[in-house]
């Protein structure tokens, strides 16, 4: 079996879908869809969730109101019928009349997430209808009876897939079934999310949980790029990366693939591809446990980075220290990207500041602490990167612009550059030209 994940713009017309149909009709054997919500809905269901967080209670009325237009007008785009579009709709009406009750609620993280799923839960009723409607079989799956993950960093896919099996034996039996992504069920069986982006981690934790054939990712790019063309011209897709490879690029914000997304597959050789919905003849980008080509592969960028410097002549290479300040960072649950040292300081990176002030207050009995805040981690990724005689040309950059930190040698497949976010765009746009357009290093 396949797994098919489509992101919210691949879903976001009745045009759009039609073409996810034909997508899935190209293919032979039987398939798997994870479904986004249609694009805007997520953004339309977090201002919601703001409104119940502030009991603006006269206003999220009008805010449901403008989701269930959209979702009848695409019924309506559909399937013109109207003795069936008339039972989706009143389907339809059922999870909205649901929405409304949730949000007369005291807001909760748990009444957030019951808001902030309602998109995939809409938009899978919707399209399984009409592939039903174009004479499709299929079979429509709630991912609340087996999507329990009790910790994102580790999914338990063997005990995932054996909630889905238990599912599939009380179902009807189709070559295609269809499932929301995003959603989850929490270590207190309350409806909780993969975080934004969450459907392509939803996509290769059930890969791996049925040991699928392969994982297809459709999105409106054509796989992922060497660079990223938001700030960029002329890049090019990559065609193949390792696991490990497009990993340290999820990771650091390439924003085609939610950062957790590979992790489910490294070790179970489940190929993932990453590919255009709009131009599904392109070859986009092949992710598997091969490494075909060594040296530069791609850049990507991380913003909203946090830089802390604690400076201690007295304490830093005594006996202990630094797992002291590791601990600090562990009991508020806070990630470190990166982190240098010298005789007198110590710095690294964080890209969640929910606690830092918490964080602060304890780092401030080691020594004296410095915060810079609005910096991007630039990470330049390849295998065997460190090892390949052109890449000291991306030192070049320090001539050009500041650079905060660099980190070089923690892993043979990254190097990664702290700068500030003001200086982002340049130095994404001078590395391209310095190590891609002069070729100075082998392409991809």
């Amino acid at each position: 079996m396949k797994v098919l994940k489509f992101g919210g713009t691949s879903v976001g017309s009745a045009s759009s879908i039609k073409n996810v149909k034909e997508i899935i009709l190209n293919q032979p054997g039987s398939k798997l869809l994870v479904l986004s919500a249609m694009s805007g809905v997520t953004n339309q269901l977090v201002e919601l969730s703001e409104m119940v967080r502030h009991s603006y209670v006269t206003g999220y009325s009008g805010k449901i109101d403008e989701i269930r237009k959209k979702h009848y007008d695409l019924v309506m785009d559909l399937i013109p019928q109207d003795s069936v579009n008339h039972n989706v709709i009143s389907d339809l009406e059922s999870i909205l009349q649901e929405l409304e009750v949730t949000c007369r609620l005291p807001w909760s993280r748990n009444i957030e997430a019951r808001i902030l799923t309602t998109g995939e839960s809409l938009l899978t009723l919707i399209f399984s209808a009409y592939l039903k409607y174009e004479d499709v079989e299929n079979t429509l799956l709630d991912a609340k009876t087996f999507m329990h993950i009790n910790n994102l960093e580790n999914p338990d896919t063997l005990y995932i897939g054996e909630l889905l099996n238990d599912q599939l034996r009380l179902s009807s039996q189709h070559d295609l079934l269809i499932t929301q992504g995003f959603v989850r069920l929490n270590e207190k069986r309350e409806v909780s999310t993969l975080k934004r982006g969450g459907s392509d981690y939803t996509a290769t934790i059930l890969g791996a949980a049925i040991r699928a054939s392969e994982i297809q990712i459709w999105t409106d790019i054509n796989g992922l790029h060497n660079n990223d063309p938001r700030f960029v011209e002329n890049t090019k897709p990559v065609a193949h990366l390792s696991f490990e490879e497009a990993a340290e690029l999820a990771y650091f914000g390439a924003k085609i693939l939610h950062p957790q997304t590979i992790s489910p597959v490294i070790g179970k050789n489940i190929p993932v591809y990453l590919k255009n919905t709009f131009t599904p003849e392109a070859t986009g980008t092949r992710i598997s446990a091969i490494s075909e080509k060594k040296g530069l592969k791609a850049i990507s960028a991380k913003d909203e980075i946090t830089a802390i410097k604690i400076k201690s002549n007295r304490m830093l290479m005594a006996h202990g220290f630094l797992k002291k300040i590791f601990e600090i960072f562990d009991k508020y649950e806070t990630a470190i990207d990166m982190i240098t040292t010298s005789e007198i300081a110590i710095s690294l990176t964080i890209d969640d500041n929910s606690n830092l002030d918490q964080i602060l207050t304890e780092l401030d009995n080691y020594g004296e602490i410095s915060v810079d805040t609005q910096h991007s981690i630039i990470c330049v990724v390849g295998e065997g990167l460190i090892e390949d005689r052109g890449t000291s040309r991306l030192f070049e950059i320090l001539q050009d612009v500041p650079v905060r930190m660099i980190s070089y040698g923690g892993s043979n497949n990254n190097i990664s550059l702290l700068v500030d976010t003001r200086n982002k765009i340049e130095v994404l746009q001078k590395l391209n030209e310095k190590l891609f357009m002069n070729q100075l290093i082998n392409q991809v």
